[in-house]
């Protein structure tokens, strides 16, 4: 409880983006605020210097997305470069999109 005698809530949250954690106290009858989290598999259509050329199933085009650092973005450029089709994971979450993981296509109709 509070000073006042109030039950407080302690809560720790991850960040998805880099993995940092965040803690808050927060008194048990105020509203908290989440953040609505989307993820989409988009077609990897080029490596272009620290930009992924990505396509979504309707065939729009997206080149925002930066490739990732570290071990997930050397394995995706090398992947690529071998010519492996390749689908790529992006999350969105209070207006920031990252690219989280990868995986090889599904070779024709399976």
């Amino acid at each position: 409880t509070g000073k006042h005698g109030h039950a407080k809530v302690n809560y720790t949250g991850t960040d998805i983006f880099n993995g940092r954690k965040y803690e808050d106290l927060s008194p048990s009858t105020h509203n908290v605020d989440v953040p609505n989290v989307s993820r989409a598999e988009f077609t990897l259509i080029d490596v272009a210097e620290d930009f992924l050329s990505l396509m979504d199933d309707s065939g729009d085009m997206k080149e925002d997305i930066k490739v990732p650092e570290g071990e997930l973005g050397e394995k995706l450029r090398e992947e690529f470069a071998e010519g492996k089709e390749i689908l790529v994971t992006i999350l969105k979450a209070m207006g920031i999109e990252a690219a989280i993981s990868f995986k090889e296509a599904p070779k024709g109709g399976q």
